[in-house]
């Protein structure tokens, strides 16, 4: 899965996204902080492959997007909007391919713009990354070649605090970044970073109004910070595989960035620092049991503005949450299986 897979919707109850064999599931609160219902199947019965990508715009709908079989040794992209947990999201409604036809070329990213738009990205044939986007009044946006070589599995897709969508690609030795210059405009490639990055570890954050910031890990297992425009700052030693899960939110009457990933140890960790501060440094503290090492952690918010943590392991299907206590610092709950 590609983006955040716990979400608050604008009934301010949270959801969680998983994959199941060849469907997407959702899991939703009853109601704010009650009980959790049981899995439900996502966008009707089309079948799908075991891919899928995330992004929520500001009007809290949850807009997804994965790969269908379609003719033989041949895939296209569908997309379905959730406008809220317990009602039943839309049918998926095939978007296309960037190559028109052919198989899968990557997994997609989504992101939404300040207008609720949704951008989706995916690498094509020519290894460069394509993008469609919704028009403001319904329908589709013809797909929009946004050039790049060599694009590698991952990309990172995020809106900024303006509104407009920037996205982030891995490449050999470097990172790519596309950024709209006015909303509603085709992303333009404006900086291409020489930097060593591990594939697969690209995670996006909307973290002032000018800047975005983006979190992966490099070849010698720093977890690293960057804004275009500046160079990467090294923040801690990388705790497991894959990307961090990140989020603002305010602890003790400050604006922190929260990092949280499973770490190779099998326990949950965080990180904390001021955002876009990262010379005041950052340590990892452990919580909450061994998880299976298939266990993904996903960060959120409740209604109440209280930071929220969920594990949750594909193969098993178990679910795990924690939310922050009414205390100083990060203190949190036991963990629970909802």
């Amino acid at each position: 899965m590609n983006g955040d897979w716990l979400l608050r919707g604008r009934d301010g109850r949270l959801s969680v996204y998983l994959l199941s064999e060849a469907a997407v599931l959702c899991r939703a609160e009853r109601g704010p902080g009650g009980p959790w219902d049981p899995p439900r199947t996502v966008g009707g019965d089309q079948r799908l492959h075991p891919v899928l990508a995330l992004g929520q715009g500001p009007d809290g709908y949850a807009h997804l997007v994965s790969w269908r079989p379609t003719v033989r040794d041949e895939s296209g992209l569908v997309h379905s909007t959730h406008f809220r947990p317990r009602l039943a999201a839309l049918d998926w409604n095939p978007i296309g391919h960037p190559d028109r036809t052919g198989g899968r070329t990557g997994t997609p990213a989504v992101a939404a713009d300040a207008q609720g738009r949704a951008h989706v990205f995916v690498r094509n044939k020519g290894g460069g990354v394509s993008m469609l986007a919704q028009k403001e009044k319904g329908g589709w946006d013809p797909w929009r070649d946004l050039k790049g070589r060599e694009v590698q599995e991952d990309l990172a897709a995020v809106t900024g605090e303006s509104g407009r969508v920037e996205l982030y690609a891995a490449v050999p030795g470097g990172i790519l970044h596309w950024r709209q210059e006015e909303p509603g405009a085709q992303p333009v490639l404006e900086e291409a970073l020489e930097t060593p990055v591990r594939p697969g570890t690209l995670r996006a954050l909307a973290t002032s109004p000018e800047s975005t910031t983006l979190f992966f890990t490099d070849e010698s297992g720093d977890l690293c910070a960057w804004r275009p425009g500046g160079k990467p700052v090294p923040l801690l030693a990388v705790a497991g595989p894959g990307p961090v899960s990140a989020i603002r939110c305010e602890l003790d009457g400050h604006d922190c960035t929260l990092l949280a990933q499973r770490s190779a140890s099998g326990r949950v960790v965080f990180a904390a620092y001021p955002t876009e501060q990262e010379s005041a440094g950052a340590w990892w503290a452990e919580s909450g049991p061994q998880l299976p090492a298939d266990a993904r952690v996903s960060l959120g918010e409740d209604e109440d503005g209280r930071v929220v943590a969920a594990s949750l392991s594909p193969g098993s299907g178990e679910l795990l949450l924690t939310r922050r206590k009414d205390e100083p610092g990060l203190a949190l709950e036991a963990w629970r299986p909802v």
